[in-house]
């Protein structure tokens, strides 16, 4: 037999790995960063609604139910649907792909800048003077 906790909410007895108690429907767990990412199994087209899914333990075609519904208000699903896709990591643990665009372009501002290949001056930025001989 499985092992069983008391619901903190309503005092049923459920499975010690419920997400959700079966008879009041009350989320045990706490918001789970691990679980935030694209790759699961289920993942269709990027993984968003599988990660949303996932990550709020409701059901993936529900999520996906309100991208289609969102697309009918001023085209929202598919910009919520991008931005979600820029936001949430493809790995747990990993970066998302905001995060690889915008190192991308500090990357190629610091190349045009030249200043690809120094290191950082310890201590912060200091400017210098007219006395100060390198």
């Amino acid at each position: 037999m499985a092992d069983m906790k008391r619901c903190p909410y309503c005092a049923e007895e459920i499975q010690a790995e419920a997400i959700r108690c079966r008879y009041c429907r009350s989320r045990l767990t706490a918001f789970d960063a691990e679980r935030w990412h694209r790759q699961h199994p289920d993942a269709r087209l990027a993984g968003v609604c599988t990660a949303l899914a996932h990550a709020f333990a409701v059901p993936v075609a529900a999520v996906r139910l309100a991208f289609v519904v969102l697309t009918f208000f001023h085209l929202l699903g598919p910009l919520l649907y991008s931005s979600l896709w820029l936001v949430i990591p493809r790995t747990p643990g990993g970066e998302s792909q905001l995060e690889r665009l915008l190192r991308w372009g500090l990357d190629a501002a610091s190349t045009l800048g030249g200043r690809r290949h120094r290191p950082p001056a310890a201590g912060g930025f200091h400017p210098p003077t007219a006395d100060h001989q390198p």
